[in-house]
C-alpha cells in the first residue's frame, strides 16, 4: 500500500491491457452506428442514387476501401497503447539501475 501511495507501483500498465481490449472491442460498433448516422443525416437521399450509379464491382472496391481503413485504425490503436506500455517497462528498467 506504501508503494501505491508514493508511486513506486503503477497501476496504469494493468489499466491498459483492459483499456485496450475495452476499446477494440466498442471502436468497431461505435464507427458503426456514427457510420449510419452520417449516411441518415447526410445521404439518405444519395443513397439510392448511389446503388443506382454504381456497379456491384464498384462497391466491392468501396467497402474494401473501408474494410482497410478499419484495418489501420485497430493496428493505430494496438500500436499507441504499445507505446504507452514500452514507456512503462523503460521506467521499470531504469529503475533497476
Amino acid at each position: 500500500m506504501v508503494d501505491f501511495l508514493t508511486f513506486k507501483t503503477f497501476i496504469s500498465p494493468s489499466l491498459l491491457v483492459i483499456m485496450y481490449i475495452g476499446g477494440a472491442l466498442v471502436m468497431p460498433v461505435v464507427s458503426y452506428y456514427i457510420s449510419k448516422w452520417i449516411v441518415t443525416r447526410y445521404f439518405s437521399k444519395q443513397k439510392a442514387l448511389f446503388y443506382a450509379n454504381t456497379t456491384p464491382k464498384q462497391r466491392l472496391v468501396i467497402l474494401l476501401m473501408f474494410l482497410g481503413c478499419f484495418l489501420c485504425m485497430e493496428i493505430m490503436w494496438r500500436i499507441m497503447f504499445e507505446f504507452v506500455v514500452a514507456y512503462f517497462d523503460m521506467h521499470a528498467a531504469l529503475m533497476k539501475l
